[in-house]
């Protein structure tokens, strides 16, 4: 524990954590991974606990009325409540880490997830001088200077940035433009936090085993990447330039252009899009039915044909303009991506048009290629529970099958048989289930698996496209190539090494190290074993046999010793 306090650069944010934890019935947490000591009650006539010192491995101490607190709370409050409270008053950085966990539906019951999926960002703006300073600093120049004007009310606020509109004077004219500011200091907090999760994450999967199942250091990996990437604006610039060129022959879908010239790693300058949020549009009689099929469309698209998805489309990061009878939708935020590599995406795909055949075993198979076995398992129990699934999802009418669903039961079944699934594709299935679920709300009789067939399809129907299989076939070609023009090469050292005595052939042995081992206890108790009775015969035949007697009793006292050790390790081996 004191390698792990002098670690940490701010230990009173520590102290906070482990305070809010505790005040939210995860006291018992806190003491096995060793993060802090509980006091007790303090009686008359008793003394108070001194104050710890430098090798103390509980530095951080909780009083016992906030021990008592948290079990109050644990009789009034579910779990999964518990965890949703005390990510939002630990702050920005946990609540970020939290929406992520939202999405891992292979690690987290579905109570859990109900309720992460309930955090926002809730934080109040940032004054505009200090707005000012982060503009002014990154872009270096004043705001007058690179702006015609610029509101100091902010459009919208969140833990990372907050979103003002302005006016960009251009060689096409003035621009209506957004400008997106990140929060003084959020970098360095978020490091900060970021770090105490590394060493807690590691402390409580040393401390508490049973808490491996939830992989904490991954997920603080997985959000690690995640919240470096989102705090660094030019990367967010890079994604939507990306998604416009991917979209560029699509007219009734929409990115903001990005203004590079005062944009910057703290400040993002991008189109303004003139139109309505989600339910305002339909409230004012946008056509629902479109809007609901083309979002469906355009994230199929992103998804299973390019690979390079939004990963958070809910309603507030939609736009509608255009007509009401012509709607065009325009999205935003895309900080957080997703990718899927070629050949996820087949796999993807692969499953996607099992589930329409209603072939339980060509899900289960997909499944298997999507993800990577890190056990050995029974494939007949593996089939059976997609067959299970299948009795869910696949038997019923395709207007009532949910794609986001079954990702997720499908997920969670293969994690039970030990198939780690790639972390994007968890995102997948968040992104489908915000789809689905925007989808049914502007139009409740969206099909949503009729209505992704044909995409399906049509993308199956590429995948074996002449131009398509010819590239394949010229892959193939090239690397047989190399393989000629490696082969007689690699042979060539290979024979050298033999001939010049070089060559060494390894075959590992798991067991080795502990037969290695116990041969040499075995050794080693039976050189002293055998030195002891030949000297001790030998003294007790001559003038000196007490000195025998005592060496012969040590020989003894050895070979009980070790046949009390192997006897032990036997025990415990068969229990």
């Amino acid at each position: 524990m004191v390698s792990m306090l002098s670690a940490v650069r701010d230990l009173n944010r520590l102290r906070e954590i482990v305070g809010v934890l505790v005040r939210h019935g995860f006291g018992e947490i806190v003491s096995r991974a060793g993060l802090g000591r509980i006091k007790g009650p303090k009686k008359e006539g008793t003394m108070s606990l001194p104050p710890p010192g430098p090798d103390d491995t509980a530095s951080i101490v909780v009083s016992f009325e906030e021990q008592q607190t948290g079990e109050v709370e644990r009789t009034r409050m579910s779990f999964a409540e518990r965890v949703r409270l005390a990510i939002q008053d630990l702050g920005p950085s946990f609540i970020k880490l939290g929406q992520i966990a939202s999405t891992r539906t292979d690690l987290f019951p579905p109570d859990v997830i109900v309720e992460l999926k309930k955090l926002q960002d809730k934080v109040p703006p940032v004054p505009f001088d200090e707005v000012r300073g982060v503009i002014e600093s990154s872009l270096g120049g004043r705001i007058e200077e690179l702006f015609k004007n610029l509101d100091e009310k902010p459009l919208a606020t969140a833990s990372i940035g907050q979103v003002h509109r302005a006016t960009l004077t251009t060689d096409d004219g003035d621009i209506d433009v957004v400008v997106k500011v990140q929060r003084p200091n959020v970098g360095p907090t978020i490091a900060r936090d970021v770090e105490l999760l590394h060493i807690m994450a590691a402390a409580i999967e040393r401390a508490i085993p049973e808490s491996r199942i939830y992989s904490p250091t991954g997920l603080v990996h997985q959000f690690d990447r995640s919240i470096n990437t989102e705090i660094d604006f030019l990367t967010e610039a890079d994604n939507a330039e990306r998604f416009s060129r991917n979209f560029a022959g699509v007219p009734d879908v929409k990115f903001p252009k990005i203004y590079k010239q005062t944009s910057s790693k703290h400040v993002l300058t991008q189109e303004f899009f003139d139109g309505k949020k989600l339910d305002r549009a339909i409230a004012d009689g946008a056509d629902g039915k479109r809007i609901a099929k083309r979002t469906l469309a355009l994230i199929i698209k992103m998804i299973y044909e390019d690979g390079f998805f939004h990963a958070d489309p809910h309603p507030g990061n939609v736009i509608i303009m255009g007509t009401n009878d012509e709607p065009i939708i325009g999205l935003i935020d895309v900080g957080m991506v997703g990718r899927l590599s070629p050949e996820l995406r087949d796999r993807s795909v692969d499953l996607m048009i099992a589930a329409g055949r209603q072939d339980s075993y060509a899900v289960a198979d997909a499944l298997l290629q999507i993800g990577k076995p890190t056990k050995k398992f029974d494939m007949r129990e593996y089939r059976a529970e997609a067959a299970m699934l299948a009795e869910k999802y696949l038997g019923r009418p395709l207007k009532e099958i949910s794609l986001s669903g079954m990702i997720r039961d499908l997920v969670q079944a293969g994690t039970k048989y030990g198939i780690e699934i790639p972390t994007d594709y968890m995102l997948v299935g968040k992104a489908l289930m915000t789809v689905e679920g925007v989808g049914k709300e502007v139009y409740p009789d969206l099909d949503v698996y009729s209505e992704a067939t044909p995409h399906f399809t049509a993308i199956l129907r590429k995948r074996f496209s002449p131009q398509r299989l010819g590239n394949e076939l010229w892959r193939g070609i090239e690397q047989i190539s190399r393989v000629g023009y490696d082969l007689p090469i690699q042979a060539r050292e290979v024979l050298d090494d033999i001939r010049h005595g070089r060559l060494e052939i390894a075959t590992p042995n798991p067991n080795l190290p502990k037969a290695a081992d116990r041969l040499g206890r075995r050794v080693f108790a039976g050189l002293v074993i055998s030195a002891s009775i030949l000297s001790g015969g030998f003294l007790v035949q001559s003038t000196r046999p007490i000195v025998g007697y005592v060496i012969l009793g040590l020989g003894a006292a050895v070979w009980l010793v070790h046949l009390a050790g192997e006897a032990g390790r036997v025990i415990r081996r068969e229990g």
